[in-house]
């Protein structure tokens, strides 16, 4: 297999690197699993793991190739590393939203991000978004931002009114 691109992110998991690339693959429209390498034994003793069992799965979503590990219970997720989903319209916030926090602890954090339930984070982001903030010193960049501020998951048509002046609830 040739990879045609040059970087790959790889995700650490402690064992669950298979049940997560399935997980991911399920939700992806444009998504599969590419291959599954798995211990042959050697180096038992350094790992501990079994000949047999799932070292590495290598998946796709929408075109971008990743690799999830099982490298152990040294390391694990935090939000200084993400994965941005960018959504034309709310229900395709709503749908990437509802399927990556199903069995996540939390609801969800400020401004459209959540941990999945392996930790991973994600931004749930409106491809409308960077257009609306992109003039920092504007009232439309402030009103937006104001509103995007008191969400957790993001409500597009609430940003749009925001940016056109209207009143907006909280979500």
């Amino acid at each position: 297999m040739r990879l045609t691109t040059r970087i790959t992110p790889c995700l650490w998991f402690d064992g669950q690197a298979d049940e997560a690339a399935r997980f991911y693959v399920s939700i992806f429209r444009n998504a599969k699993i590419l291959g599954v390498t798995r211990h042959s034994g050697a180096g038992f003793e350094t790992h501990g793991q079994p000949e047999g069992s799932v070292l590495m799965v290598s998946f796709e979503l929408d075109g971008q190739p990743f690799t999830a590990v099982n490298g152990g219970s040294a390391f694990t997720f935090n939000e200084a590393v993400s994965l941005q989903i960018n959504c034309d319209t709310q229900e395709d916030i709503d749908y990437y939203w509802d399927k990556l926090s199903k069995g996540a602890d939390a609801a969800g954090q400020q401004g459209g991000w959540l941990k999945d339930k392996y930790g991973l984070s994600w931004q749930i982001t409106p491809t409308a978004l960077p257009g609306m903030i992109k003039n920092h010193r504007s009232a439309e960049a402030w009103r937006v931002t104001e509103a995007l501020m008191q969400m957790k998951k993001i409500d597009l048509h609430e940003l749009e009114s925001a940016f056109a002046g209207s009143p907006v609830g909280k979500t």
